[in-house]
């Protein structure tokens, strides 16, 4: 065993022979020099020269020479060896060795007494030693790399009412407000409430709340930190000795390389891939939604939580020098930043449609959550280029989303479709812009920012949307406000004209009643009823009265008519032809009733509350008349054909009113109640 190490250590001086044969002038003493620190039996072959009295010079140079060949032999041991230093199980008294003597090594380098000679050859065992202390970083930070588990880091972002698929509406208003074949329309009816618009609790030492936020956020940043933080140490510690070497560039090479394809991967567990911009334009819009979606989550996970880990990191680790802090930092991570903008850019320059508003603002929100830290992790010349295309797509993600919402306020306004809904219904357009508009209320202060004053014309037309609400609040209103007054206002127009595509009046208000009253409650259960008042939502249920008084008179007016005494004579009156009018009165009252029942009976009336106070009202109107005209003349159609005309008892007419406005879909026949006539 003695044999084999004499033979690797005669082996190992014989390398260091060639490469010092390359750099020194004196080759000769060279080489004797090093033999002799493996033995002293050639040392007298260079013998030192004698030192004259008193001088310590001489001395120090021999300690400089002892000092040197002690680290040429740990550097050249080591050089020789597949080990590694760091590596796990290794011993921390070899790495301390090896570090202790490339400290010599660069003393020795740096000392001005040293000479030509002795620094030469320092400084070729130094060369020898920072390849190995690179291969030594390179090996630690991908041995000890963390990888990245989604499932122990939240979106830091504030959460939005659910735009997943499965809570989206199928059924879309018209072909016309999109042309992106597929899209989903915003989610139906309350279920755009299920969710609160939670914001992480602000941190407060006197709340348990604050605390288990405090605790959660540093899990946060702990999970943030892709490198294990036991291992910073012995990077740094190597990181200061190739900085002070000089070796500064080569190991930003090497950091930059390792943590780049770290990051990358990241943005790859996070669901970001590599897409062009034709990839976007061309990608179906389920799949575009959820790439947007995961896009969201990475910029505020990557870019808020994971970047400034690495950043910490990166200066823990080039606490030496701050040019290659920032240098390191912005090689490894721009490539990342870049990948995510250019998506962002895609989607800003991408052919829009409304649904794609949601998608828009949450870009924008969370890109410029983020901006601060990307400034702050990107300073000087480093990140000049970065921040400023970071800024530029921001400002086109908002302008696309500002353009989306003013298209969409125009698409309300111009859709023109002659769908009716058979029974009177609300109207998928009205689900549709109002569960739109209640989505859009989380993103307020995004939109009040985007659509302030100094924004081009929006084409909303202040003047005609004041003059039908009636308010003179508008012009006091936040710029969304008054945005979504508007298409709430363009929507009314439109269900106005749409309430004209049907024959019957009566219907015609039912529709009005059933859709007015809808987005009434949309904004009364709402954030929308904050932003617009409520006297707006005290006026709009005075609208629904008035349409349920239009209803009244446009569908009971004739049946009401046959229970005027006009022309039928006093009570005492017996003629035959009086008795031949009432008897008209009363054929005529029940078919009229009967026809009313069979048309109204198919009718519906959403709101329970609506449709019991419209029974109520009919009831108030028709009982009362029927009763005293039955009590007044009825007496007159005495004998066993009576019946034929008095068909109906007010208890009659008043339990068949019950069955009306629920939109039985088999109409009177169907019905659990007796037929009429019968």
């Amino acid at each position: 065993m003695a044999k084999v190490d004499g033979q690797e250590k005669v082996i190992a001086t014989a390398q260091h022979i060639v490469k010092s044969l390359a750099t020194s002038t004196n080759a000769a003493e060279d080489m004797i020099r090093i033999l002799s620190g493996f033995d002293n039996r050639l040392s007298d072959l260079f013998p030192s020269p004698a030192a004259p009295d008193g001088d310590g010079p001489q001395e120090e140079a021999s300690e400089a020479e002892l000092l040197l060949d002690a680290a040429d032999q740990v550097v050249l041991r080591w050089d020789n060896s597949d080990s590694l230093l760091f590596d796990v199980g290794a011993s921390l008294d070899d790495a301390s060795e090896y570090l202790t003597a490339v400290d010599d090594l660069i003393s020795l380098v740096y000392d001005e007494d040293c000479s030509d000679d002795l620094r030469s050859r320092a400084e070729t065992t130094l060369q020898i030693s920072m390849t190995r202390l690179e291969d030594e970083f390179r090996h630690l930070m991908i041995r000890h790399t963390v990888p990245l588990d989604p499932q122990n880091l939240s979106d830091p972002g504030p959460r939005r009412p659910s735009l997943s698929f499965s809570s989206f509406s199928a059924a879309r208003p018209s072909p016309s407000f999109s042309s992106d074949h597929g899209e989903p329309s915003p989610i139906d009816d309350s279920e755009s409430s299920a969710e609160d618009d939670h914001q992480i609790p602000h941190h407060n030492s006197a709340d348990p709340e604050g605390e288990e936020e405090e605790q959660r956020q540093q899990q946060q940043q702990s999970s943030s930190e892709l490198i294990h933080p036991e291992v910073v140490a012995d990077l740094k510690s190597i990181a200061d000795r190739m900085i002070l070497s000089g070796y500064g560039k080569e190991l930003c090479q090497v950091y930059s390389s390792v943590r780049r394809e770290v990051l990358d991967e990241c943005l790859s567990i996070l669901g970001v891939d590599r897409m062009s911009i034709d990839e976007v334009q061309r990608i179906e819009w389920q799949t575009l939604d959820d790439r947007m979606r995961k896009w969201v989550q990475a910029v505020r996970v990557g870019i808020g939580l994971l970047l400034p880990g690495e950043r910490r990191i990166c200066d823990q680790i080039f606490a030496e020098s701050s040019t290659l802090r920032d240098e390191c930092f912005a090689e490894a991570a721009k490539g990342c930043v870049m990948q995510l903008l250019n998506f962002g850019d895609a989607i800003a320059v991408c052919r829009r449609s409304s649904e794609k508003l949601f998608r828009i603002l949450g870009m924008y929100e969370a890109l410029s959550g983020v901006m601060l830290e990307l400034r702050s992790m990107f300073p000087g010349e480093h990140g000049e280029l970065l921040i400023t295309e970071a800024e530029e797509i921001l400002t086109r993600l908002g302008d696309a989303a500002k353009g989306t919402f003013n298209e969409f306020g125009n698409d309300v306004q111009n859709e023109n479709s002659k769908k009716t809904m058979p029974n009177g219904d609300i109207h998928p357009i009205t689900r549709y812009v109002m569960n739109y508009l209640v989505l859009l209320v989380s993103y307020k202060d995004s939109l009040d920012f985007l659509l302030d004053e100094s924004s081009p014309d929006d084409g909303n037309h202040p003047e005609s949307i004041e003059q039908r609400d009636g308010s003179g609040d508008f012009g006091l209103m936040s710029p969304t406000a008054r945005r979504l007054l508007a298409c709430i206002s363009y929507l009314e127009a439109n269900l106005e004209e749409k309430s004209k595509l049907y024959d019957d009046g009566g219907m015609q208000y039912v529709f009005l009643m059933n859709n007015m009253l809808y987005i009434v409650q949309k904004v009364k259960d709402s954030e929308l009823r904050a932003l617009l008042g409520d006297h707006w939502v005290r006026r709009r249920r005075g609208q629904v009265r008035q349409y349920a008084t239009s209803y009244l008179r446009a569908s009971w007016t004739k049946v009401l008519s046959y229970l005027k005494d006009d022309g039928l004579g006093g009570s005492g009156s017996s003629n035959s032809a009086s008795r031949m009018a009432i008897k008209d009165r009363f054929k005529n009252f029940n078919m009229a009733f009967e026809e009313i029942y069979r048309t109204q009976i198919v009718w519906r009336v959403a709101d329970n509350q609506l449709r019991e106070e419209l029974r109520i009202s009919i009831s108030e109107k028709v009982i009362p008349a029927y009763r005293a005209f039955m009590g007044r003349f009825g007496g007159h159609l005495e004998g066993r054909h009576a019946a034929k005309y008095i068909k109906y008892t007010p208890e009659d007419l008043e339990n068949h009113l019950l069955d009306l406005f629920e939109g039985s879909p088999g109409g009177p026949q169907n019905h659990p109640r007796r037929k009429l006539g019968s």
